[in-house]
């Protein structure tokens, strides 16, 4: 029996009965007490495969193709077929998936990554579509965290040039052959780690002041294009450092 909250909300009873896997029955708050519910399910065990391979044309010619570098499938959100594979093969087997007239991935939508936490594997995400036989199909690949490190697909869809160099920032993954592999949403240097790690503090790896040590140290040229800081009357504004409960100066007078 549950006990209603002023307002008419659910809350669990003192005792903290547990619903089903184990997660107290939630009011409309207590997720703020609990914790986040893992939206996704762990992914299945190597060799695992959930659904029927033949119900996916491409599934199933992996299958026959490729053997034991097809480590599992899934049936995901009804209709999405998910297929493990090898990293080591990665682009041996999408380069497959593009060129053969049966299948003819020819466009990349997304490459992306996840991190479950727990020392679990670092996984690459490839999501297709066919645009010939109008099929999608998302290819997945396992690393572990001692060696972040797979094949670059540039070679075979341009677009994933940026998609990499994203997971590469975020996540830590090493594409190998990528022709210019560099930060892309953080500062070029920045020193903190992989943000989309699950082991990355909430605040960052650098205590506070050390964070605002290297903001105010920062170099102002960093931020401008080299065209933008010649350019006669563009400089950019620079506040002179001052000290507490004092007012300072900009270029544009008093502050």
């Amino acid at each position: 029996m549950t006990e209603r909250a002023q307002g008419g909300l659910e809350r669990p009873p003192a005792g903290g009965q547990a619903g089903a896997a184990g997660v107290p029955a939630a009011g409309a708050f207590d997720a703020v007490d609990y914790g986040p519910v893992p939206s996704e399910p762990a992914p299945p065990p190597r060799g695992a495969f959930l659904g029927q391979p033949s119900d996916h044309p491409s599934v199933q010619a992996l299958v026959a193709g490729f053997g034991d570098a097809v480590v599992g499938h899934r049936v995901s959100a009804g209709d999405q077929h998910v297929v493990w594979i090898d990293p080591a093969k990665n682009l041996e087997i999408l380069g497959w998936l593009r060129d053969d007239p049966e299948h003819r991935y020819d466009m990349m939508s997304d490459v992306t990554g996840v991190d479950y936490g727990g020392g679990r594997p670092v996984e690459v995400v490839y999501q297709m579509f066919s645009t010939v036989h109008k099929r999608a199909l998302r290819v997945r690949c396992r690393l572990s965290l001692e060696a972040l490190e797979i094949a670059s697909v540039v070679s075979l869809w341009q677009c994933a040039n940026w998609l990499e160099r994203e997971v590469y920032d975020l996540f830590g993954v090493t594409f190998t052959g990528h022709p210019d592999l560099r930060r892309i949403l953080m500062p070029y240097d920045y020193e903190e780690g992989h943000p989309l790690r699950k082991d990355f503090p909430l605040r960052g790896r650098f205590s506070r002041a050390e964070q605002t040590r290297r903001a105010l140290n920062q170099r102002v040229e960093r931020f401008y294009r080299p065209q933008d800081l010649a350019h006669e009357g563009m400089l950019p504004q620079e506040v002179a450092a001052v000290g507490p409960g004092t007012r300072g100066k900009g270029q544009g007078g008093e502050r």
